[in-house]
């Protein structure tokens, strides 16, 4: 398999099979789910397209806390089911179909002196540890082992000494999310699909009850008119916490009723905490976690009912202080807002059924057709999203005529897998070869695993790429560049809030950065000064919005801020019709 680039002109080229192709499959929605069922589907013989109206993984799939677990506090919940299947996924992500996007990592669990609770906790991940070793899926995955207070503050030097009397160390396993979608975006179109993001559903294509296609308007087409049909046999809705939307454009039939509940993270330097691990904590809502994340931590998260924009959920002040509050419980030198460089809130679909508490909410998916022709996909956690996408193409296929194959994505590695390991034995000679510091080779191995050679090239046909961007020297010039002409970037914000990370890995959210990441990208896109200039002032304009957002109260006044900043390229208010 070739690695197939998200260039712009594969955009246009996909557009203009889109107006012509009545495709076995449609997915609505570029997130995770989404993006798996169409690497799910094209990997089974059909042919498929993928429509996304924003940015890949704009919504909920860049804005997790970023683990692949199987839910250590779901086997409290005796949800066993859940956490087998999660811990198989996590198996397969570590060790054949991402290993380059997907690591293992320990976390210590404090223990607080209750005198049942050290063998509780270690009969809880002993079980753990044995559902993930049933699947093979313990491969660089130590088990778990219990430590005394002297050894958990040696891990842990952060933690306060009368915080615990002990801990157990586990381990779960870590993921840059919104590289992942995009890369299972990069892979199914590498074995075929036809994708494109910016590219918004409007409205479906009917025949009596049946739904046949979608009609779609290119967001990036200055014409406000700009609309066309897409065919298909069978249209698969995985827009997550926008499934309601979508169903009550077929008259609310649908089975599947999603909650949106928040969760709010913050970014804060590695040197603010003192530790060799990250830590999990208990709470009234459910758990915090510290997570290592580079040069930084990210601790989240809280779990609160939103019902105002989803396209941009708001951290308030409260939902900060919360977070704050309840790591520095723990923490010998506690945390300031000062020490915040980052914030960015995610929401979780849920399914609702009859519960109004986002607690009591399940993370099981569910499945449904409320029309012929249409299968809605809703619910579950990111660690699963391989086994929803497969059960959505299941439900999709049963209408179509002839025979189709099984799914086979737990044996379809991702863009960047195959070799990664060769390279990483190999990163020395590459930082030879390349006159790179072995550092930044490692970096650019976790971040494109195989296809680090790609990046390379473009420095040496170009060796000011290879030069550190300026205001966020943790990267390169040329993952700017690369982001543009072979992973779909199409804007500013796509760039420093997806591709990298860089709107909460600065404490400037990525302002310094921003002219030369719009200048490298407007090389690549053919931006005029002009164009640059307004995407710039855009970016500023939303982290402006952002930061106002972060010091209100409530959600309300959060939200409302945060609403003043314009997007590029905004979805168009077209009426949805059927």
């Amino acid at each position: 398999m070739q690695a197939a680039p998200l260039s712009a002109s594969a955009r246009t080229s996909a557009h203009e099979r889109m107006r012509s192709t009545e495709y076995d499959v449609v997915v609505i929605g570029g997130g995770v789910v989404g993006a798996g069922a169409a690497l799910d589907a094209v990997t089974r013989g059909l042919s498929t397209a993928l429509v996304e109206m924003r940015d890949w993984a704009s919504g909920t799939s860049s804005r997790s806390s970023k683990l692949i677990h199987g839910g250590v506090r779901y086997l409290e919940m005796l949800d066993f089911r859940l956490v087998r299947e999660a811990l198989r996924e996590r198996g397969l992500l570590v060790s054949r179909l991402a290993p380059h996007l997907v690591r293992p990592i320990p976390f210590v669990y404090p223990l607080h002196g209750r005198v049942w609770e050290r063998p509780y906790v270690g009969a809880g991940l002993t079980l753990y540890d044995t559902m993930g070793l049933g699947f093979g899926s313990t491969r660089g995955m130590p088990r778990h082992k219990q430590l005394s207070r002297r050894a958990a503050l040696r891990m842990v030097p952060a933690l306060r000494p009368d915080a615990l009397i002990g801990a157990v160390r586990y381990y779960d396993a870590l993921v840059d999310d919104a590289r992942h979608t995009m890369t299972i975006v990069r892979t199914a179109a590498s074995y075929g699909t036809d994708v494109a993001n910016r590219t918004q559903v409007v409205g479906f294509l009917r025949e009596g009850e049946r739904v046949t296609g979608v009609r779609v308007h290119d967001n990036e087409h200055p014409d406000p008119n700009a609309t066309f049909e897409i065919r298909a046999r069978q249209v698969i809705n995985a827009t997550g916490v926008w499934t309601d939307d979508i169903q009550d454009l077929v008259g609310g039939r649908g089975q599947l009723h999603v909650r949106a509940s928040k969760g709010v993270h913050l970014v804060v330097p590695r040197d603010r905490i003192r530790s060799d691990a990250g830590i999990i904590l208990r709470t009234e809502q459910s758990v915090l976690f510290v997570i290592p994340w580079g040069r930084h931590w990210i601790i989240g998260t809280t779990d609160t009912d939103w019902r105002l924009d989803k396209a941009h959920p708001a951290a308030s002040r409260n939902d900060i202080d919360y977070v704050l509050e309840h790591v520095n419980a723990v923490l010998a030198t506690p945390l300031t807002r000062d020490d915040v460089e980052g914030v960015y809130a995610g929401l979780r679909p849920l399914l609702t059924g009859e519960s109004e508490e986002t607690s009591q909410l399940s993370r099981e998916h569910s499945v449904s057709s409320p029309v012929p022709g249409l299968v809605l996909v809703a619910g579950g956690k990111y660690t699963t999203y391989r086994v929803m996408a497969a059960d959505a193409v299941d439900a999709a296929v049963h209408s179509l005529d002839g025979r189709v194959a099984p799914c086979v994505t737990d044996r379809v590695p991702l863009v960047g897998a195959e070799g990664y390991w060769a390279l990483w034995n190999q990163r020395a000679v590459l930082a030879r070869q390349s006159g790179l510091h072995v550092d930044r080779i490692e970096h650019l191995l976790q971040r494109y695993g195989s296809m680090t050679g790609e990046l390379l090239e473009l420095i040496e046909r170009d060796p000011s790429l290879g030069e550190p961007l300026p205001g966020a020297e943790d990267y390169l010039k040329v993952e700017i560049t690369y982001a543009v002409t072979h992973e779909g970037a199409r804007h500013l914000d796509d760039l420093l809030a997806r591709r990298t990370r860089i709107s909460i890995e600065t404490w400037d959210r990525g302002e310094r950065a921003a002219p030369e990441a719009a200048m490298l990208a407007g090389a690549a896109l053919g931006w005029d000064e002009d164009t640059v200039a307004r995407e710039v002032e855009l970016y500023l304009g939303r982290l402006a919005a952002e930061s106002a957002s972060q010091e209100q109260a409530d959600d309300a006044t959060a939200d409302a801020v945060r609403r003043r900043a314009a997007e590029p390229a905004p979805p168009e208010a077209i009426p949805l019709a059927t």
